[in-house]
């Protein structure tokens, strides 16, 4: 690649480029770049930046949503996961909670 300081803008070729574009990779004068989003980037890689923007602002505007069908989703399984807990252990036979099952199983050893 050639010396910045020999290139010339992609645009104006009597000019002499002062910076490279980070998104096309094209040299360009003063007049052609602009900082954005604390980098240099030309017009035209600018302008098809702010074209992607409505389509973040209408992943912003989901974004609550996801988030709210996420929890109310973990919630349904820990309920889920209770609600089958409570009757594997309603199912169990009485001598087991009374404690009777353990002391039957002691004495037959």
């Amino acid at each position: 690649m050639q010396d910045l300081a020999r290139q010339r803008c992609f645009n104006h070729s009597s000019r002499e480029a002062v910076a490279i574009c980070l998104d096309c990779n094209n040299p360009f004068c003063r007049e052609c770049v602009t900082e954005h989003e604390d980098r240099v980037i030309c017009a035209g890689c600018l302008s098809g930046l702010k074209a992607d923007k409505p389509a973040k602002k209408r992943t912003a505007l989901l974004r609550p949503l996801i988030r709210t069908a996420l929890f109310f989703s973990a919630l349904l399984f820990l309920w889920l996961i209770f609600f089958y807990l409570g009757r594997f252990l309603l199912e169990m036979p009485a001598s087991f909670h009374e404690g009777t099952l353990w002391e039957n199983l002691w004495q037959s050893i």
